[in-house]
């Protein structure tokens, strides 16, 4: 029996009535909301390049480090990894960082960069039912823009009650600062409210913020021990076809052109 068929099997079977239920819908941003990944990885390799570093973050490699939450400290994670005995400053993984956060925009625009599958419904179903929207990253506030901008559009934030970033906490993933941010900004009970992920780190956060998860299973973290999810599915089509009574047929049309599901 397969990790699919597994998790079909032991899925509550009234998910769908978690996620309709549910208070707030609290979102993570890469791998969840888009495959951005990967484009990150890019963005680190451009940085390097134009810093004049003979460093390269290969998929394996990257994949290693995506076990560190955070850019600068991935940044520190791997310069330890290959010279022990040199510390770099913070003024210089900060520099580096900021390399990198400007070529992932570029990246990013260039590519225009879509939400995945499921995720444009679900939004805009669970806007319709009246639930709040919320965002729980360990990425920086600028890479959400980017990201957010391009995939939904320039006004993205008006749909979103709260927005936690990594830099707005003292730790990340997986300690659950971010999480414990947005409830207090949601004013909401942990078990109210369901989070949705795409890696362990994420589900560790979240329940020890004590939020039930679903996990988005993503690219580079499908390998991932995510027990104590609520369910883990590959993408998220079916549950944002879960219908919203009193849908504006204008509003749903606005969203339907705007934010096309597929990465295609």
């Amino acid at each position: 029996m397969n990790v699919e068929t597994l998790s079909v099997l032991l899925r509550p079977r009234r998910l769908e009535d978690r996620i309709v239920q549910a208070a707030a819908l609290v979102f993570d941003v890469d791998g969840t909301l888009a495959e951005t990944e990967g484009i990150h990885r890019r963005a680190f390799n451009a940085a390097f390049i134009e810093a004049g570093l003979d460093w390269y973050w290969d998929y394996r490699t990257y994949k290693k480090l995506l076990r560190t939450t955070g850019g600068k400290e991935r940044i520190r994670a791997f310069a330890r990894s290959r010279f022990p005995r040199v510390c770099l400053s913070d003024s210089v993984v900060i520099a580096l960082h900021q390399r990198k956060t400007r070529h992932y925009g570029r990246l990013i625009a260039q590519h225009t960069c879509r939400l995945r599958p499921g995720i444009a419904s679900l939004i805009r179903n669970a806007r319709a039912r009246g639930q709040a929207l919320a965002i729980a990253t360990t990425t920086t506030s600028s890479n959400i823009d980017d990201l957010l901008s391009v995939a939904l559009d320039q006004n993205w934030r008006s749909l979103f009650t709260a927005v936690v970033a990594g830099d707005d906490v003292e730790r990340k993933k997986p300690a659950p600062d971010v999480y414990l941010e947005v409830l207090a900004r949601l004013k909401q009970r942990a078990s109210d409210c369901l989070a949705i992920e795409d890696s362990a780190n994420g589900l560790k956060a979240a329940i020890a913020a004590g939020i039930p998860t679903l996990i988005n299973r993503s690219e580079y973290f499908r390998d991932d021990d995510f027990s104590g999810a609520l369910a883990v599915v590959d993408d998220l089509t079916e549950f944002g076809l879960i219908p919203a009574a009193g849908v504006n047929h204008l509003e749903e049309m606005r969203f339907e052109k705007v934010w096309p599901d597929r990465n295609d």
